[in-house]
């Protein structure tokens, strides 16, 4: 299974990657504390610990990929996650993919499987708070 979302956020290209890339930053949007990493290859955490994972691929204002999991999930088990920026007259046509999460129930209890439960998480998490935060400046 895949998610495929997309959102336009009221910021530049150059704005929505660079709260992006940041999990501190992402994470302060909900009040939450984060680990970032700013180059490939290097560890970053947001939401507490909710989520932990390497950046893959940064190209700014253009590519993120991410490799990610929840704690939940069987030792190994990643989703790899790529969000991609386009601009779309004065904001950003926001892409998310995600690919490779476990197809089996959701263990929180919250939702019947892992896809409702990240599919819901991408707009309470990422994209209202980004949308928020760039419609107050």
């Amino acid at each position: 299974m895949s998610i495929h979302q997309q959102v336009t956020i009221p910021a530049s290209p150059h704005d929505v990657y660079t709260i992006l890339v940041d999990a501190k930053a992402l994470s302060a949007l909900s009040g939450m504390d984060g680990k970032s990493g700013f180059a490939e290859g290097e560890e970053y955490c947001p939401f507490g610990g909710r989520v932990t994972g390497r950046q893959v691929e940064l190209v700014p204002a253009s590519r993120i990929v991410q490799v990610w999991r929840l704690p939940e999930w069987e030792p190994g088990k990643y989703s790899v996650v790529c969000f991609t920026f386009e601009s779309a007259g004065a904001g950003t046509l926001l892409t998310l993919d995600q690919d490779g999460y476990p197809e089996g129930s959701d263990t929180v209890g919250c939702h019947a499987t892992w896809h409702d439960h990240l599919s819901e998480g991408w707009g309470m998490f990422y994209f209202d708070p980004l949308t928020k935060h760039f419609a107050a400046h």
